[in-house]
């Protein structure tokens, strides 16, 4: 008899329905397979006070799970893969990129306002500062303002008053049926998302074989090589995820394009650079977009 599987979830509504939905593909894939979430809070989610930026990055909201997986307590691990550092610890792996959703932000505002139709002086709450020193860019005239907690926390936050717009991923309030709180999908050619936004990520350990054939199934190709491309960019500027770094790739036919901005919150140093070429040599087109970041002043930032 096939040993169950167990997968390892954070806690929070978003992550068991990313974990549920994987639980879903995979008992599609293989009917007979027997398979089990298990819960764990992470550092991040304890810490709810201060911001990601200041006390290690969105790698917090991972250790506990991988440590699962070394000690063999599960068997994957559901990510969102915009939370996923740059690099892993040895002997785990990405074994598949599920699908994308929609990988931009929105804008979910009190007043059904707009970035645009926004009063001078509002308030802006967002947990991440490559969002703020974007948005800053194009719009100086808001505070903005920290924001933390599971979805229904900050939009709890929201409606009390504390912020008149909080900013958040499109896909997490997609896949929990809010879409209908979006005041508005904020383009990327304002706004680009961080690497690998809108994505799910199965982590597994790189050994085991007959996980790997379980979730390969689930691998989208054309998902894959973007989210991959995007974390190349992140990985050559020596970034984790609590750098204001975003990266963003799109294919069309055989032509990949990807997309890349860094900032300075200590300074105004703010560089945007694109790159299109064969999606054949993406890993080169994203060493190369690096490059030219650093090139520009990149390498520079703390």
């Amino acid at each position: 008899m096939e040993r169950t599987l167990r997968i390892a979830s954070r806690k929070s509504a978003l992550a068991l329905w990313q974990a549920n939905y994987v639980r879903e593909a995979l008992i599609e894939c293989h009917p007979k397979i027997d398979i089990e979430i298990v819960g764990f809070s992470t550092e991040g989610d304890r810490n709810q006070r201060d911001s990601l930026s200041t006390i290690g990055g969105k790698g917090l909201f991972l250790k506990e799970l991988e440590h699962a997986l070394v000690v063999g307590e599960a068997d994957i691990a559901v990510h969102s893969m915009k939370d996923v550092p740059a690099l892993l610890p040895s002997g785990l792996e990405i074994g598949a990129i599920c699908k994308r959703d929609d990988a931009s932000d929105a804008l979910v505002s009190r007043a059904d306002r707009s970035l645009e139709q926004l009063k001078d002086g509002s308030k802006i709450g967002t947990s991440s500062l490559r969002r703020r020193l974007q948005l800053s860019s194009m719009f100086p005239r808001f505070e903005y303002l920290n924001l933390r907690g599971n979805v229904d926390t900050r939009l709890h936050k929201l409606n009390s008053g504390e912020y008149d717009a909080i900013v958040l991923a499109v896909s997490g309030l997609n896949r929990l049926g809010l879409a209908e709180k979006i005041t508005e999908k904020i383009s990327t050619d304002l706004c680009l998302p961080a690497a690998g936004q809108g994505a799910i990520g199965i982590e597994c350990r790189s050994e085991d074989s007959r996980v790997r054939d379980l979730i390969a199934p689930l691998d989208d190709q054309r998902s894959a090589i973007c989210v991959m491309c995007e974390r190349q960019v992140a990985i050559q500027l020596g970034a984790d995820c609590s750098l204001p770094i975003a990266v963003f790739a799109t294919l069309s036919d055989e032509e990949i394009h990807i997309s890349s901005f860094v900032g300075d919150a200590h300074s105004s140093l703010r560089i945007r650079k694109s790159i299109t070429g064969s999606v054949h040599n993406g890993v080169e087109l994203a060493k190369e977009l690096a490059r030219s970041l650093i090139d520009d002043g990149a390498a520079s930032i703390s």
